[in-house]
Formats: structure tokens, C-alpha cells, sequence
């Protein structure tokens, strides 16, 4: 029997379902927002061309040459001619959404708020992007609305980190993270499994250490290799080797066991652009991956954070 105590249905892990059907009564939708930004690791700041698994942002867009409201009403739209009348998240998800001046992220994220159906705004950037004058506009739009700050931290290998060019490392990640936590801001990780050179230990002790750290959520996905990357390259010249299925989802189990019971866990598997990847293609079939995972669980008669300590 499921005992798990933060679900309603048989999911052995915190979905994001649940906490916001707790939270608001009902789901929640994302209207992804693009604003145009760029990326200190892409503009020569810190480095160029991204990390190497880096498409120019991440995810599904509306057009950046339309305003933030133009987005907003066109992504409402959308959602609301499938699901009806139903609230959602703003999400400013391509590349790093605090990069910029203050004044223009003032304009940017406050003036979604008008909108009676957006109970919340989620902000994806990197730990290394959060200045006081932009940790100060954070804190003002976290006392109006449910924010949700998302940093892209992907692992806690420096090794990795170098590896994939983040131009970022994990004692400046954490240091960033600390930032929003000490405001009481809600923080969601981002982790990459599968990323090259890592090990099956390795990509636990990312869970591991996370726990330690205990942000309120946490994304889940394999490393996707899309064309038109570095990383593309290195597939084709057969220089890194990925993850199959059946690891994926034995590695996703170990870290869901490793991590508190209440942390939300948004993402479990990722949605990549079916068009542009080239591996791994069983990825594509996210349903089968889910499936996947919850037989796994069920098999080992486990739940998220069942090897959790509090004394970690």
C-alpha cells in the first residue's frame, strides 16, 4: 500500500499536481513567456556559446518581438480554449530572466500581475545572476504573488560543471541559493542526469547534497542532446555515451529515495523539442518514462525520501 503523504493518487513522489491542487484547490497551467534575454555565459560576460547543451534558451515560446502582455494573453488563449477558465503560472523560462537592468525586470514581471488568472510568476535564471538591486525586486514581487525562483544548478561536480562550460561553480550556485533563501523566496533546482562523464554514484550525490540544501522544489530530467549544439558534436563523434531507459529510471528512484518528502518535485522527465533531438529518442515517449518510473517504485516498494535523514 502507498503511504506516501503527499499524494492523492498512486504517485509515490510530491508532484506539482498535488501541491498545487492543496495550495489553490485546482491545477495550475504555465504560460511560458519569452523576453529576448540573453545569458552572461553567451554574451562573452562569463563565457560564450552557452553550455554546451544549449539550444538558446530551453522549452517552447511564444515570440520575443511581442510584449510580456501580448505573450501572456496569447499563451491564455491557448490554455484556456483546451482546459476552460483555469489559473496559471507566468513563466519567464527562456535563457536567464534576471539579466538585465532592474528597472526593465520592474516592467517585465510586475506587469503580468494585472491579470486576475496568474496566481503566480516563476523566473528562471542562474545563481550567479542575482544582484542586490535585483534580489531587492524579487523580494517586493514575493510579498505581492507566489514566486518561484528556478536556478539552473544541473550538478554539483565542479568537473561537470566545467566540462559542459557552465561558467559557473558550485560554491557561487550555493551562494546564490542562500540569496533567495535567506528572503524566504521558493527556489526550484534543476538537475540533469545523464551528463557526460558522470556515474550512477554521482549523479546521487547531486541528490544527496541537494537534500542537504532542502530547496522547496526540485526539476528532474536526462540530458538531451539537440541539434545544432556542442554537444550535438561530441554525440556524433561518439565522445560521450548516454543513459539508457531502464538506468534512467533506476537513477530517478535512487535520487527520489534521497530526497525530503516535501520537496515538490516539478519535473520528473523532460518535454524536448521532438524536431530538433537527436538522442535519447525513448525520451520522446514521456509516458512510457513516467510508467516507467512509478513501476520502478512500486517494485521496490519505495517512495520519495525514504532514505531521507533529517540529521544529513
Amino acid at each position: 500500500m502507498n503511504t506516501f503523504p503527499y499524494s492523492s493518487d498512486n504517485k509515490r513522489y510530491h508532484t506539482l499536481n498535488y501541491h498545487n491542487r492543496a495550495k489553490y484547490g485546482e491545477k495550475v497551467y504555465k504560460a511560458v513567456i519569452d523576453c529576448g534575454l540573453t545569458c552572461p555565459n553567451i554574451d562573452g560576460t562569463k563565457g560564450c556559446g552557452g553550455c554546451i547543451f544549449c539550444d538558446g534558451g530551453s522549452g517552447y515560446f511564444t515570440s520575443p518581438a511581442l510584449s510580456v502582455p501580448e505573450q501572456l494573453e496569447r499563451e491564455y488563449a491557448r490554455i484556456s480554449a483546451k482546459y476552460g477558465d483555469v489559473p496559471v503560472t507566468a513563466y519567464f523560462q527562456a535563457n536567464t530572466n534576471t539579466y538585465a537592468p532592474v528597472e526593465k525586470l520592474r516592467e517585465m514581471f510586475l506587469s503580468v500581475l494585472t491579470y486576475p488568472y496568474v496566481k503566480g510568476i516563476a523566473i528562471g535564471t542562474r545563481a550567479d545572476c542575482l544582484p542586490d538591486d535585483v534580489m531587492g525586486l524579487l523580494t517586493q514581487i514575493n510579498e505581492r504573488t507566489q514566486l518561484t525562483v528556478e536556478l539552473g544548478m544541473q550538478t554539483v561536480h565542479d568537473s561537470t560543471l566545467e566540462l559542459i562550460n557552465r561558467c559557473c561553480t558550485h560554491s557561487e550556485f550555493v551562494a546564490g541559493f542562500e540569496k533567495l533563501q535567506n528572503m524566504n523566496i521558493r527556489t526550484c533546482l534543476h538537475i540533469i542526469n545523464g551528463l557526460p562523464g558522470e556515474t550512477a554514484d554521482m549523479m546521487r550525490e547531486t541528490a544527496r547534497q541537494t537534500a542537504m540544501m532542502h530547496p522547496q522544489a526540485v526539476k528532474l530530467q536526462m540530458l538531451h542532446v539537440i541539434k545544432g549544439t556542442r554537444l550535438a558534436d561530441m554525440y556524433e563523434k561518439g565522445e560521450i555515451t548516454l543513459l539508457n531507459k531502464d538506468e534512467y529510471i533506476s537513477i530517478i528512484a535512487d535520487q527520489l529515495e534521497l530526497l525530503p518528502p516535501d520537496i515538490v518535485i516539478e519535473r520528473i522527465t523532460g518535454d524536448g523539442d521532438k524536431k530538433k533531438l537527436i538522442a535519447p529518442l525513448w525520451t520522446a515517449d514521456k509516458i512510457a518514462v513516467l510508467g516507467g518510473i512509478d513501476k520502478e517504485l512500486t517494485r521496490r516498494d519505495s517512495y520519495q525520501g525514504i532514505k531521507y535523514r533529517d540529521d544529513l
